[in-house]
Parts: structure tokens; C-alpha cells; sequence
């Protein structure tokens, strides 16, 4: 099996751009004649995976019991009853989605978001979709926030002394590539309004620091750091983080 995916990502047909033109579009709208690359968002679980392995988060350990990662409170008691959901701590909290614990009646809402199958049936092809619950989940689930406040940490520690060498380090850990100008303007400008908006707020920092159960570096600034974890959050958030091109 490893073989023959090799084959298919290294084959000319799949290493293709994904833009297509109107007249391509119109003759081969599934791209049934591989005339052009693949191009769709990708899977609930490479999503998180995704996010974790970026901020540095992901446990890349294999096999094992399955994990109980962050759930909104309350969830399985109105949904199904019985003595709740057991949280777990520690690297149970960053394991792989593959290992997500998954219950038939109540699945992990995030997947459900991102158009998971519900596992009741055999799927062939998942169903993709682009609503506002996903965007949503993106910017304020906890995993989310703590994965942008561990990137943001990666950008100050490990991207050197200066704003616009923090951002391009950020960029290139998410998109696999530096930003482009216009792009690195906008960050910069984002970060100046975050920046002075936690200078004003320092609780605010501090609480959004907090959340997740991994601790922030208290050798940074947390103003600083809230500032940067609001730019790593855009970064997790943009189209081409989440889409396969």
C-alpha cells in the first residue's frame, strides 16, 4: 500500500497545479480526466492533527487505548446521560485523532463539524461542506487555542529577535512556505492592533494564555505572547491551511 501511494504522489497527474480555467472546468467539472491537481479541504482528523504537529503539540506515539481529548462540557449527559465525559490530561490530550474514544451516539463534536462520517455505515467518499460552525470551531475550540498559543511560543523562541522574522518563521511552519509582502503586512498590521490591545488588557492576555492544559512560557512576555498567539490563530485559520492543494 505504502508503494503505491508513493507512486500516485510522485506521478506527474498528481504533482499538477490544482487552478483550473473556466473552459477545463466546464468540460471536466469532477476532473475525471486528471487533467488538473487535487483540490479540497482536508479530513476532520488531519485538520487537528494538523494543528497539533505545527504548534508542536502532537504525541506521535502508535497504538495504544483510545484518548478522550477536549469536549464541551455537558455534552454527553444531555445527549445520552450517564456519569459524563472523563477528560483526559497529559499526552492523551494531543494523541492523534485516529485514537479519538468514539461514542456511537454522542461523536467528538469538532469531527461532526468537519463532516466526519458518523461510522454507522460504510462511506465511500466523505461529504465536504463550508459552513460557519467550522470557522467557529477553528477560532474558539480550546484545542485551536492552545495549538495558536504554542505556535505563537514557536515564533518567539525559535524565530528569532524581529516581528517580521517571527511572522515569516510562523508562515513557514504552517504553509510550508514564507509569506509573500502583502501578506506579511497584514500579519504585521494584526499584530500591532493585538499588541496594543493586551497592553490595555493584561488579564485578558493571562486568560487566553491559560486555556488548554499545556503551560505557557513564563519567560515571555504575556502580553507579547497573547499578541502573537492572536496572529498564530489567523495562521491556523486561513483557506490554505486547511485545504489540500
Amino acid at each position: 500500500v505504502q508503494h503505491i501511494m508513493k507512486t500516485i504522489v510522485m506521478s506527474a497527474a498528481y504533482r499538477q497545479d490544482s487552478k483550473v480555467t473556466p473552459d477545463l472546468l466546464q468540460r471536466d467539472p469532477e476532473n475525471r480526466l486528471l487533467a488538473r491537481g487535487p483540490r479540497f479541504r482536508l479530513p476532520a482528523e488531519m485538520i487537528r492533527d494538523q494543528a497539533l504537529a505545527v504548534s508542536g503539540l502532537l504525541v506521535e506515539k502508535t497504538g495504544g487505548p483510545s484518548v478522550r481529548p477536549y469536549q464541551p462540557p455537558g455534552l454527553w449527559q444531555e445527549l445520552s446521560g450517564g456519569g459524563g465525559y472523563r477528560q483526559d490530561h497529559g499526552e492523551g490530550l494531543y494523541r492523534r485523532s485516529l485514537y479519538t474514544y468514539w461514542k456511537r451516539t454522542v461523536a467528538p463534536p469538532s469531527m461532526v463539524n468537519f463532516d466526519a462520517p458518523t461510522r454507522e455505515t460504510c462511506t465511500v467518499r466523505e461529504t465536504r461542506t463550508n459552513t460557519p460552525l467550522q470557522a467557529l470551531d477553528l477560532m474558539n475550540d480550546i484545542a485551536y487555542v492552545e495549538a495558536a498559543r504554542r505556535l505563537a511560543e514557536r515564533m518567539m523562541t525559535e524565530g528569532g529577535a524581529s516581528e517580521e522574522s517571527r511572522i515569516g518563521y510562523g508562515w513557514r511552519l504552517a504553509l510550508a512556505r514564507p509569506p509573500r509582502a502583502r501578506e506579511a503586512g497584514v500579519a504585521l498590521a494584526a499584530l500591532r492592533k493585538f499588541e496594543a490591545r493586551f497592553a490595555r488588557d493584561p488579564q485578558g492576555a493571562v486568560a487566553l494564555l491559560n486555556e488548554g492544559d499545556s503551560l505557557w512560557n513564563r519567560s515571555l512576555d504575556a502580553p507579547t505572547l497573547a499578541a502573537y498567539t492572536g496572529v498564530a490563530s489567523l495562521l491556523l485559520n486561513l483557506d490554505e491551511m486547511v485545504t489540500k492543494e
